[in-house]
């Protein structure tokens, strides 16, 4: 068995810290090098060396990186883009074609739905919204022969619903449809979408995999080979990939993902500790809680419930706003999954493309990416912004 292979069979953390890449032989470097280059000498034509001829087409730190993703979910293979709608779009267009019709969530991302809505939609996919955590209205919405696609989001953004990914695998394959899952909130670590049925897997790597608020990107992980061949001819014709130091610098964090992780999900319970009790506040919504509807749900198929906290403010969005403007230790910023803690109002924010929509958020709504802070601190910002 080469090392690689046991690799495959070890657990999390070291998957994520060896997979995806072998010491190089000639130096023994143990970390991938960044390779900048946008070609590949050719040995006589056609005499590739690693089948390497063009950058957009595979990149050796690329190829690191995409082993790394695959180990970690548990997949065939891996593609990494340079951002989480790049491979979105990717996807879309590798897997449907107009007069397709896809099932997406009634509280999806702001990006997501304005790429289905603005972009997918005009190309000729028709889509309909339904519940994550409601089996018989994602059934309802399925038009039988033309939904090719459901999309999944568990725990959703920023609402935080949850959805039974083996269940509505289940739901999808039965109407001929395949499930995606975006799986950025809970991260590899916490969650494997493809071990449930789950069929892709979608990552915006600019988070919790990436880290460390310094790179842009996406992934894909799929489960199926015919899949990996229409992704991998897209990837390429459509061009949307990771650069070489892109690809480097989220590798290098998804080496640390899983004591991360643990820390975002200490410092989240702590957090959402204190909300519970303060009178300002009104509901928390964390997946961890035993008064969360998809509590059961996340219990069964997360590892732990994650960094994301959302919660309501007795005021209105004045109120919200407010608080959002008051904290020092949480950066008012978007994104999220970054060692540092932000605050964000998502009716403002990032999910300002769906106001006026069915997908409206609360505009008394704040979103929390918990950071791996000092607790003590992150509960003493909050508690100065609340008062």
């Amino acid at each position: 068995m080469s090392e690689q292979e046991q690799t495959q069979k070890s657990g999390f953390e070291t998957r994520a810290i060896h997979a995806g890449y072998e010491p190089d032989p000639t130096t023994g470097a143990v970390i991938p090098p960044i390779f900048a280059t946008s070609t590949y000498k050719q040995d006589g034509v056609g005499g590739l060396r690693g089948g390497y001829e063009y950058s957009r087409s595979g990149n050796p730190t690329r190829t690191a990186l995409e082993g790394a993703l695959a180990a970690v979910e548990e997949g065939e293979r891996a593609f990494a883009f340079a951002s989480g709608l790049a491979a979105e779009d990717t996807l879309i267009r590798s897997l449907l074609t107009p007069g397709d019709h896809v099932v997406i969530p009634d509280d999806a991302y702001g990006g997501t739905f304005r790429l289905v809505d603005k972009v997918e939609q005009p190309w000729g996919i028709d889509y309909s919204a339904a519940p994550v955590d409601d089996a018989e209205r994602i059934a309802a919405a399925i038009r039988p022969g033309q939904t090719k696609l459901i999309w999944l989001e568990t725990p959703t953004n920023p609402l935080l619903n949850v959805g039974d990914i083996a269940a509505i695998a289940r739901l999808a394959h039965d109407a001929g449809a395949l499930l995606v899952v975006d799986n950025t909130f809970a991260s590899p670590y916490l969650q494997r979408p493809l071990t449930l049925g789950a069929d892709v897997v979608v990552h915006s790597t600019t988070k919790y995999v990436g880290g460390h608020s310094d790179v842009v990107g996406g992934a894909l992980v799929c489960r199926d080979l015919d899949v990996a061949e229409r992704l991998a001819f897209h990837q390429n014709a459509i061009g949307g990939v990771a650069g070489p130091f892109d690809a480097w610098l989220t590798l290098r964090g998804l080496k640390t993902l899983a004591v991360r992780m643990d820390r975002h999900c200490d410092n989240a319970e702590r957090v959402v500790d204190f909300l519970t009790s303060h009178p300002g506040v009104g509901d928390v919504i964390y997946p961890g809680l035993e008064t969360h509807p998809g509590h059961e749900v996340a219990q069964r198929q997360m590892h732990r419930y994650g960094g994301m906290v959302s919660f309501r403010v007795h005021g209105g969005e004045a109120k919200a706003l407010e608080v959002c403007s008051r904290t020092e230790v949480f950066t008012l910023g978007e994104s999220l999954g970054g060692v540092e803690s932000l605050i964000e109002h998502p009716g403002r924010m990032t999910h300002a493309s769906v106001a006026g929509t069915d997908l409206e958020v609360p505009d008394d709504l704040i979103r929390l990416s918990v950071g791996i802070e000092t607790a003590d601190d992150l509960v003493a910002d909050l508690e100065r912004a609340l008062d």
